[in-house]
């Protein structure tokens, strides 16, 4: 098994606050996050998929396409946008690293060949925080 990592990144802002609860709630629990007038994140996402190298390749994935998926999927979609609002695939969701993390796996998984799986979603909020997302094991 032989694992290729692809490395992009965005830039969005997004804010996280629960509308159940009171402003200073908001506050204590997300801090600097619930401002009322949006923060941002210059993000760096790592994309790791994994499968045997092809034999007359010798490549997992093609670097380049995998590139382009990323790009077409996930980061025209939210590149300068807003997360909470721009966003049609974390609607409705916290705009919490962990949950952008499981939506850009979701957004990916359906346009990998077959033989090619996700591995793994890392994602940077910042260069001292990031998650990481293996897929749905429960």
């Amino acid at each position: 098994m032989i694992y290729l990592t692809r490395v992009e990144n965005f830039n969005a802002a997004h804010k996280l606050s629960n509308p159940a609860w009171s402003k200073e709630k908001n506050e204590e629990v997300f801090g600097k996050c619930a401002n009322e007038n949006w923060h941002g994140h210059n993000y760096e996402l790592h994309v790791t998929v994994k499968g045997d190298p092809d034999p007359e390749t010798g490549f997992v994935f093609n670097a380049k396409t995998l590139g382009v998926i990323i790009k077409d999927e996930v980061t025209e979609k939210i590149d300068h946008r807003n997360l909470n609002m721009d966003v049609d695939f974390m609607a409705g969701k916290f705009t919490s690293a962990e949950n952008l993390a499981i939506g850009i796996w979701e957004q990916l998984t359906p346009h990998l060949p077959a033989g090619v799986h996700l591995h793994c979603i890392k994602l940077y909020e910042t260069p001292r925080i990031y998650v990481e997302y293996f897929g749905n094991s429960k």
